[in-house]
């Protein structure tokens, strides 16, 4: 028996040897926090709804801000415990992201008169130092490339002078420096600017002596939205918000006067809003007051502020109206509409100074062109530019001025426009700061999907361009790593060029190269049939190298609101993921910019659903044509961007894997209806009053927050948003609540609440932080 008895023993003997050594398992998922519910009843026109989480957004109630304080923390916890796994790889794309960080740690320096302009970090600072030195001194010691090089070393001499250290500014205004305006005076001899203050919940408006350094004792004025300088620098117009952030008052100060500031207008009607700027060449200040039922424009003279104001424009509607002033003419440049007409794009018009006829007479300077939409316009002393749009295809043009004599409206070509080179694929060009009037010189930010942003100076009179600033990522190392070592393309194609009168052929040594990187990401535009047959148009860019067969993960972007642009910039810190094999794309829904004024309201209040719809269909075109791989499609969404995102998983909460919303707006319901944060006509305009009935139950239909579908599996999304009370953290911590209450959970599929402290893009450490973080949860939940 002793054969049957061995293995018994032997048996017995593993046994024992396996209880001791227990296989280890997996740890179980973190559990999300769960806030407390109180249920509160809201009834508004014929609809009644409940809020269990409106608590959250009671300031005053210190009681419910105890408990928000203790949730917020739970919320750190579970998103850290939930990402614990991703350490390594968030630094290792941390650190990626902050190589790419531009080396120039200065902005291209600025010639306005004799003096240079430039802003600089210092080392070890956190924010920078705003900084000029005169442009004929020492020329031959420093590049106006390297403005920081501030020092003659052969006279011993510093030739750059401080101006303002916005590191000392962060002392003053709790922590951090945050500004909004910033005017030097024509005379070069004072600074205003606007910081800030974040106790006060405002920007606060100081003015300093650049010669001495010093602040003025006045003005020094708090709830401050506009600046204008006027008198050659003696004088300071400035707008003051009402308690509801309202522009409603202007206001004149004497620089170095003791007399009390002299209020030159006050608009009582709490639906008119007020803006000033100044022209150009410093002739006049213009003034625009506007509502939804009307725009007007009045100009200030300058030279005499305190003589009052004289009206040039008034029409029916909202409406863009910019007034500049050339040797004796005055160019409005708006949207207006024409004879009783609604039009889509802007157009400009021209009238004399001293015209004599009530009401003014304005005429056409460009005959229409149904091909040729005019997006902007800059003048010169000697030039006016105007950037322009065909289709996609934006360009750049420049005509000398005075324009010629004429009778009546003309075509753009019989000015002889002159198109400056550009490289392809342009998302968008910014003009400015342009502020020397006087100048040849012009620039322009040329911003395009697959380059860095150029900074370009155009010399308008002998037509040459110079890159300022751009940064480099065309290094030997990435050419090795691409296989490749051929030049990528500089010249504009013409193939896509609809009138042949329009193009320069220009050519472009290799000493103007742009830094274009189409050699190794790829470009490709798309038109997306939306849900009534509307086209949308969809850019994509992924890498060709590394761009993963069969398993695409994407990423798709979108705005959609304000008519403004949708941001499609080269951003470095996508670019981990596109070498990782991700396809990023933008869909430029209604709502949006670059469509005209009806592409813009036909996405907007009663219409929003139509901006929601076409981000769904470009989801489904780019899974549906194997762009993007099924159940590996990531949404983005910044603020109005985070509400079409949101509403796109409520109405397809399978389309998506994952979503990332950056302090985005998830409850307009609330929020519109009990604003706890000042709202503009703006907001209203674009997404509802909720006093209209047709309005309000539009809101509640793409209300993110009001439609969050029960019992369906959500993808898994980061919400991020800051402690600072201008974003709304409350909206951001209810949206996630509710989901994570009603929706199916799958700790596979996390609902994350990441909370910032400090306003992210002031920092641009921050930024690459928090980009981070961003990118790993992309990758850990596409690989989960």
């Amino acid at each position: 028996m002793r054969h049957l008895l061995t293995p018994l023993r032997c048996r017995r003997l593993f046994l024992l040897r396996s209880a001791r050594f227990k296989v280890p398992t997996a740890p179980a998922p973190p559990t999300p926090p769960k806030p407390p519910r109180k249920p509160q009843s809201f009834t508004f026109h014929d609809s009644t709804w409940e809020d269990p989480y409106s608590w959250m957004s009671s300031l005053s109630d210190k009681v419910a801000m105890r408990h928000m304080d203790v949730y917020m923390e739970q919320e750190e916890k579970y998103t850290e415990a939930v990402m614990s796994g991703t350490e390594r790889l968030q630094s290792k794309l941390q650190s990626e992201m902050a190589s790419r960080l531009a080396f120039e740690l200065s902005t291209p320096p600025l010639r306005w008169g004799p003096w240079i302009y430039y802003r600089r970090i210092e080392e070890g600072k956190q924010y920078p130092v705003l900084c000029r030195r005169l442009a004929s001194l020492n020329e031959e010691f420093i590049s106006h490339k390297s403005p920081s090089a501030g020092f003659d070393f052969t006279s011993g001499k510093r030739i750059e002078q401080k101006l303002l250290d916005y590191n000392l500014e962060a002392e003053r205004f709790g922590g951090y420096a945050y500004e909004e305006l910033s005017e030097v005076s024509p005379d070069h001899r004072f600074l205003a600017y606007t910081m800030y203050d974040k106790d006060n919940d405002y920007f606060k408006l100081s003015v300093r002596n650049l010669n001495s350094g010093s602040l003025c004792s006045k003005p020094q004025a708090g709830r401050v939205s506009n600046l204008a300088w006027a008198k050659d620098g003696q004088a300071l117009l400035y707008v003051l918000t009402d308690n509801n952030k309202r522009p409603y008052r202007i206001y004149c100060s004497m620089i170095g006067s003791t007399d009390e500031d002299v209020l030159l207008l006050e608009e009582s009607d709490d639906n008119v809003h007020v803006n000033i700027r100044h022209t150009k060449d410093f002739q006049f200040v213009t003034v625009n007051t506007f509502s939804i039922t009307s725009s007007k424009v009045f100009v200030i003279n300058a030279a005499d502020p305190l003589s009052g104001m004289t009206l040039v424009w008034e029409c029916e509607g909202l409406s863009h109206c910019i007034v500049e002033h050339h040797q004796g003419c005055l160019y409005l440049f708006t949207d207006a509409a024409k004879q009783g007409q609604s039009v889509d794009y802007h157009y400009l018009l021209c009238s004399p100074v001293d015209a004599s006829s009530s009401p003014r007479k304005w005429e056409n300077v460009f005959s229409d062109d149904q091909d040729l939409i005019i997006e902007d316009v800059d003048f010169s002393d000697t030039h006016l530019i105007l950037i322009t749009r065909e289709g996609r295809k934006y360009r750049i043009c420049s005509i000398s001025l005075p324009l010629p004599v004429r009778k009546g409206a003309v075509h753009l070509k019989e000015l002889n426009p002159y198109f400056l080179p550009l490289p392809q694929h342009v998302s968008q060009i910014s003009p400015g700061p342009n502020y020397d009037y006087y100048s040849s010189t012009m620039r322009f930010t040329i911003s395009s999907p697959v380059m860095p942003d150029a900074v370009v100076d155009y010399d308008l009179l002998n037509r040459k361009w110079n890159i300022i600033q751009q940064q480099n990522f065309l290094h030997e190392r990435t050419r090795i790593l691409y296989g490749t070592a051929s030049a990528a393309s500089i010249v504009e194609s013409d193939s896509n060029t609809k009138n042949s009168n329009y193009k320069n052929k220009v050519m472009v040594d290799d000493h103007h190269m742009w830094n274009e990187l189409s050699e190794f990401y790829a470009c490709e535009y798309y038109d997306v049939s939306s849900f009534d047959g509307v086209v949308v148009p969809l850019t994509i860019v992924y890498s060709r190298k590394n761009k993963k067969e069969n398993q695409y993960p994407g990423l798709l972007h979108v705005h959609g609101a304000y008519g403004e642009l949708l941001d499609k910039r080269w951003r470095s810190e996508l670019k981990s993921l596109l070498d990782r094999g991700w396809v990023v794309a933008y869909a430029d829904v209604r709502g949006g910019g670059g469509g005209g004024k009806k592409w813009h309201h036909d996405g907007r209040r009663t219409r929003k659903q139509n901006s929601i719809q076409d981000y769904i269909s470009c989801a489904k075109f780019l899974i549906e044509k194997g762009i993007v791989q099924d159940n590996k499609l990531a949404g983005w969404g910044y603020s109005a961007g985070g509400l079409l995102v949101a509403s796109a998983i409520n109405c397809c909460p399978d389309l998506f894997r994952a979503a990332i919303l950056e302090v985005p707006f998830l409850d307009p319901t609330n929020t519109l209806l009990y604003p706890i944060l000042p709202l503009t006509a703006v907001e209203y305009e674009e997404f509802g009053y909720p006093g209209d009935v047709d309005d309000f139950h539009a809101i509640q239909k793409f209300s993110p927050y009001d439609n969050i579908q029960k019992d369906a599996l959500y993808p898994a999304v980061l919400v991020t948003s800051s402690f600072n009370t201008r974003f709304g953290v409350w909206e951001a911590a209810k949206w996630v609540a509710r989901v994570r209450e009603l929706a199916i959970y799958d700790p596979k599929r996390p609902i994350l609440l990441n909370l910032t402290t400090d306003i992210v893009e002031e920092n641009r450490y921050l930024q690459c932080k928090e980009s981070a973080l961003e990118t790993a949860f992309l990758i850990k939940v596409m690989e989960s």
